[in-house]
């Protein structure tokens, strides 16, 4: 938990770095950093601790892309945490997407992170692959991501569908392939994902 959240405080401190200076674009939502605390003495020995917040507790994104809340897509702070997600997304080429953005205000906390199956330069998130997928269909770009210039994931999600469909279209039906592959090729093995 500590250092998922450390981490995407990372990702948001260089995220208002760039977005700051922009004219117009005003406060950067900030996650807050999350402490581990050892406690030998207690029956349960470790702990965490964050700073409290206090105020009306808001989910700006959510983990199931089920839930729609309009304080996410109508206020500044959850525009701003659309953005910081497409920021994120577009500066890992899609790898890694910060997810479950929620908190008071510009102050967010208890965040997760989803990476690809084989993760990110060495870093496994705590969400499914299934929130980046998700995100990239359902995103709406807002003026924020305007002012930082971010590509729209509409477009390139619209190209990357038709280009499975058309695959899908040229690949040879199961029969062909049955009677094309030898008996050992046709094991059973694991599979894994590649996707990018």
């Amino acid at each position: 938990e500590c250092y998922v959240q450390n981490t995407a405080r990372e990702y948001a401190k260089i995220y208002a770095a760039e977005a700051e200076p922009l004219e117009g674009f005003g406060e950067v939502p900030e996650i807050i950093p999350i402490f581990l605390v050892h406690r030998p003495a207690n029956n349960i020995p470790y702990a965490t601790v964050e700073e409290e917040l206090v105020g009306e507790f808001v989910k700006y994104s959510v983990r199931d892309g089920k839930e729609v809340n309009f304080l996410r897509r109508d206020s500044e702070a959850g525009q701003k945490c659309c953005t910081f997600q497409h920021w994120v997304y577009e500066k890992t080429n899609g790898s890694l997407l910060v997810t479950d953005l929620q908190g008071v205000g510009m102050k967010l906390t208890d965040v997760g992170i989803a990476t690809l199956a084989k993760g990110y330069k060495g870093f496994k998130g705590n969400c499914s692959i299934s929130f980046i997928e998700q995100f990239r269909a359902l995103h709406q770009c807002n003026k924020y991501c305007e002012m930082l210039g971010l590509k729209s994931l509409r477009t390139t999600h619209q190209k990357q569908r038709k280009a499975a469909s058309m695959k899908s279209k040229s690949l040879p039906n199961s029969s062909t392939v049955k009677n094309t592959v030898p008996k050992k090729a046709r094991e059973p093995r694991d599979f894994i994902s590649s996707e990018h």
